[in-house]
């Protein structure tokens, strides 16, 4: 797994959205830890904003992402644990089009070497909606942190091999 050189960096539209009944935008460190990175990287922040744990606020922030034509990409932080209050997975099962199991998977794998079995409380997901991808991930800043450096940063950027999620960004809606 290496970056290839020669090709060109493509820099990525990205929305991040964090989940929380608590945090405003001066407290939520997960969300500048998500904005930090991924502008370090080289990608764009095309929009950003904190919602409360509701399944319904949720849903119409994503669709609004999802039909901007300036947001290839959203992040969203908070709202994938377990207790009653967690509803960004649900909110992301309303709009995607397809699931993508791994990076949930992969997410609760990598999280495992960090905290052990609590990693089986994160509800982490992902899917693909209307040719744009959301990734739902736990609120911490370690947990985005461990998503960005483990998942994410290689899977947006271009010049990934053998692949990346970029490179089948204009594919996306294929029928």
């Amino acid at each position: 797994m290496a970056i290839d050189e020669s090709i060109a960096f493509r820099p990525v539209r990205i929305a991040v959205l964090t989940v929380s009944d608590t945090r405003t935008l001066a407290e939520d460190r997960s969300g500048d830890r998500l904005v930090e990175r991924l502008t370090e990287a080289g990608h764009l922040l095309s929009d950003r904003a904190i919602l409360r744990d509701d399944v319904d606020a949720i849903t119409a922030q994503f669709e609004a992402w999802i039909a901007a034509p300036g947001v290839e990409v959203i992040l969203a932080t908070g709202g994938t644990g377990v207790t009653g209050r967690d509803v960004t997975p649900e909110a992301l099962a309303r709009v995607w089009d397809k699931e993508i199991p791994g990076f949930g998977e992969l997410f609760r794998w990598l999280s495992y070497a960090k905290i052990g079995t609590s990693t089986i409380q994160s509800r982490a997901t992902a899917g693909v909606a209307r040719g744009t991808y959301i990734f739902a991930l736990p609120g911490s800043t370690g947990a985005v942190t461990d998503a960005w450096d483990g998942i994410l940063a290689s899977q947006l950027d271009i010049r990934h091999k053998p692949c990346n999620f970029v490179e089948l960004m204009g594919r996306l809606q294929e029928r």
